[in-house]
């Protein structure tokens, strides 16, 4: 199998790690930059076959392309390569608004068009979707706590793009995994109300807080994202007719408050990562369905957008 990756940062190098150490040598890995850096070539290792700078020179026989680039280019990367693969897989989040014209796009009926949401694949979210019964749960409260600073060690935080709203950057849109989970787990509430803002001194110019109450037909949802927390915190608070439910990413582990029952879930640090990445080459064999396509996630961006 033939693949390129459109943009090289943390991510685009995790998801080829896990690629090589999946598939070994079935696949061929190739990149695409928009410019020469320090970073070309070697930086991957052995990993990487060939390193192409004109896309007038990319093939345009790739089984799958990886669009990994800021999110902002998104929308005009997957136009731009269209004709160059097959079958595409795209970093969260899909775009920047999730109102863009997918029309506009031409997609094929016979392609893949994947958005990631590695966090679907944790051991947590599993253990909810198979063995809680979401129509005897009245409430949901949910956090996502942590401080941009620490996110991405030696490096200047002001610099990413988590901090620059030009660039796709913002609390609302980076921790998009919440409403992508809580999506899959509850479906798609009826309405939403948010406040999105900047309310602490980090020196960013995108938003720092976003707060949402959202309502479905048997049950209401509050969700907490923030930039600022000193002490990491993703977790679920499932209330419902019998128990409630504490599900702790950081953790990894559900505890059932009224009972005492915890139920230890511990796994390796890219397992899930590694989970999404096989089920997504399953898609393109047809051998599973796509559980994130473009338009399933242009619905939930506008959902974290508070456009819904």
């Amino acid at each position: 199998m033939k693949v390129c990756f459109i943009g090289f940062g943390s991510i685009a190098k995790r998801h080829i790690k896990n690629i090589k150490e999946l598939y070994r040598e079935s696949v061929q890995i190739d990149l695409f930059r928009s410019k020469r850096g320090e970073q070309d070539g070697n930086s991957a290792g052995e990993m990487i076959h060939a390193v192409y700078y004109d896309r007038d020179r990319l093939p345009c026989d790739y089984d799958v392309i990886f669009i990994t680039n800021p999110t902002r280019l998104h929308y005009n990367t997957l136009e731009a390569f269209h004709s160059h693969g097959r079958h595409f897989f795209i970093e969260k989040p899909v775009f920047e608004t999730g109102r863009e014209d997918i029309k506009h796009l031409g997609l094929r009926p016979e392609s893949v068009y994947y958005v990631a949401c590695p966090l679907r694949y944790t051991n947590v979210i599993q253990y909810l979707k198979k063995h809680v019964d979401f129509s005897e749960i009245y409430s949901v409260r949910c956090i996502s706590s942590s401080y941009l600073p620490d996110w991405r060690p030696g490096t200047d935080y002001r610099d990413s793009y988590s901090a620059k709203r030009e660039l796709g950057g913002g609390v609302s849109i980076d921790l998009i995994h919440e409403w992508d989970y809580l999506c899959y787990l509850l479906g798609e509430p009826e309405r939403v109300k948010s406040m999105i803002a900047k309310k602490s001194d980090l020196e960013i110019d995108s938003d720092d807080i976003a707060v949402y109450v959202a309502e479905y037909r048997d049950k209401l949802v509050e969700l907490h994202l923030d930039y600022f927390g000193r002490v990491p915190v993703r977790k679920m608070e499932l209330f419902g007719r019998e128990e409630v439910i504490e599900a702790d990413l950081i953790q990894e582990r559900v505890w059932y408050r009224k009972s005492g029952r915890t139920i230890e879930l511990a796994e390796e640090r890219d397992a899930y990562q590694k989970r999404e990445m096989e089920y997504f080459f399953k898609l393109l064999g047809q051998a599973a369905a796509n559980p994130n396509p473009i338009g399933r996630a242009c619905r939930t961006l506008q959902i974290a957008g508070g456009e819904w």
